[in-house]
């Protein structure tokens, strides 16, 4: 039995608004060439250190995790579309 290997690639963008703020933007391509796009943020409090790969690594995480649940929505959707039915929530 042969099997396919599907590799996905995601892409993770950051941008400082200013030394208290981070932005993030997930993005994974689908094989079928669909996007899915989240986004995630974080804020340092002033009297913490400014240490943006920390801001990074929570604005990431929190646009990972949406990406996740949209990924979680969208499997959910074709589930339902695919049975003509409706189906049991998916849960991460």
């Amino acid at each position: 039995m042969m099997h396919t290997v599907v590799g996905w690639h995601v892409e993770l963008e950051f941008t400082e608004d200013d030394d208290q703020h981070t932005r993030a933007v997930a993005m994974v391509r689908l094989p079928d060439g669909s996007e899915v796009r989240a986004h995630g943020r974080a804020s340092r409090h002033r009297v913490d250190s400014n240490q943006p790969r920390v801001g990074e690594e929570i604005a990431g995480a929190r646009a990972l995790n949406e990406l996740a649940m949209q990924l979680l929505t969208k499997a959910h959707e074709e589930i339902d579309a695919d049975s003509g039915r409706t189906s049991h929530p998916i849960h991460a």
